[in-house]
């Protein structure tokens, strides 16, 4: 099944059991899933996004990828002068360094991740430097395909959670975790509907609302 399939399979099961993902759906119609092929490009371009705007996170994308540091040999060779330029701060820079590292002495396999049982995944993600939650599940969605994922730390997806169910404020992350619970093992399609549906109503690009923003 293609990530397209499985998206619109998943918006479909949810919208038969949550009224108001049937009115979304309607409103703005399905999203297209964003894919990133596993592996160091992919992470490095999630730890880019971190705690940054849309249009930040691909300015600096752009200087690394024209520099050619999505190459895991070419980002352990910049030195901090070079990283700055691009962009990443001094604590970026350590969290992408420590990365290519694993990636190069062979301690961390990516591309093997894809077949790991998704407990397995996240804590092999999250034991890395500066990977933390949010990270690790946008790798997992992204970069896995993981269908079961809702990043709440994500404040545009706890947003888009106050729109669709009409709350007066947006949730807590303990909070979207609970409300989000009973849309598991589909929790994945949600968040790509509600980072749509925080587009749509906020006029805002926003990470997974196009499969062709920068992550």
């Amino acid at each position: 099944m293609t990530r397209q399939a499985a998206l619109n399979f998943g918006l479909s099961a949810l919208a038969d059991r949550d009224r108001d993902i049937a009115a979304c759906l309607r409103e703005i119609g399905n999203p297209e899933p964003r894919v990133l092929e596993p592996g160091f490009p992919a992470l490095i371009r999630i730890i880019v996004g971190q705690q940054v705007s849309t249009a930040s996170a691909a300015a600096i994308l752009a200087r690394l990828t024209e520099a050619g540091g999505l190459d895991p040999s070419r980002f352990a060779a910049f030195d901090d002068a070079t990283l700055g330029a691009i962009g990443f701060s001094r604590a970026k820079m350590r969290y992408g360094r420590a990365l290519a590292e694993r990636v190069l002495d062979g301690s961390l396999d990516l591309n093997a991740l894809s077949a790991a049982d998704p407990g397995d995944a996240h804590g092999c993600l999250v034991a890395l430097p500066g990977i933390g939650r949010w990270t690790a599940e946008i790798y997992r969605m992204f970069a896995l395909g993981d269908p079961d994922v809702f990043p709440s730390g994500d404040v545009a997806l706890r947003e888009g959670v106050r729109l669709l169910k009409r709350l007066p404020e947006r949730p807590s992350p303990v909070a979207c975790d609970a409300a989000t619970s009973a849309w598991s093992p589909h929790r994945s399609a949600a968040a790509h509907l509600l980072w749509r549906l925080y587009r749509v109503r906020r006029g805002v690009s926003v990470l997974g609302a196009d499969p062709s923003d920068a992550a």
